[in-house]
């Protein structure tokens, strides 16, 4: 956990104080009937944010497009649509199966190389120290959550030990589990072919 924080350090903002980026990625959690439930939402909220802000000009939702929980990323689509988020600036990776996939698969499929990774404040480190070891000129945004306090205490125990993992990830640059071929549409959004 301690390199974890050490690889993100300076690096985890709240929404009011995010740099700006190109590209603002949004990791996946569970749907429930094809809407995103509350740890999500509170991502996709501050996904949102960020562009009408002017702070991204493209969103990389990702995750798991054929989960136990439904498609997260049609459902994540359709709620950034939902808060005023132009389709045509939204580009799906439908698997990004865990955190690491999500930053590898961003460099290697996306040619993301600048970004602002969002979700909950338990979580946004790690997902900042995987995305920089990556390659990605990462920052991370805390989201919000209106969640109980049970869900909130099971996902940082779960935190807690997935960080063995993320630096087993980090050290091994592993292939993520799904390697695809170049995808170009974040470049074109940006005006970059």
């Amino acid at each position: 956990m301690a390199w974890i924080m050490a690889a993100s350090a300076g690096h985890v903002h709240d929404p009011a104080d995010a740099p700006e980026a190109p590209v603002v990625i949004v990791l996946g959690a569970k749907v429930q009937d094809g809407k995103p439930m509350s740890f999500l939402a509170g991502r996709l909220d501050v996904a949102a944010k960020m562009v009408r802000e002017g702070k991204a000009r493209a969103v990389l939702v990702s995750g798991d497009a054929n989960g136990t929980s439904g498609n997260e990323i049609a459902a994540m689509t359709e709620y950034l649509v939902a808060e005023g988020i132009d389709r045509k600036l939204i580009v799906g990776d439908d698997f990004g199966l865990d955190t690491y996939d999500t930053c590898a698969r961003a460099v290697s499929t996306f040619g993301v190389r600048k970004a602002l990774i969002v979700s909950q404040g338990f979580h946004v480190s790690r997902a900042v120290a995987l995305c920089r070891r990556a390659g990605i000129e990462a920052d991370g945004v805390r989201g919000d959550c209106d969640c109980r306090f049970i869900t909130v205490a099971r996902n940082t125990v779960r935190e807690w030990l997935a960080s063995p993992k993320a630096v087993v990830d980090m050290l091994s640059r592993r292939d993520p589990k799904v390697v695809s071929p170049p995808d170009d549409s974040i470049a074109r959004i940006l005006g970059r072919r």
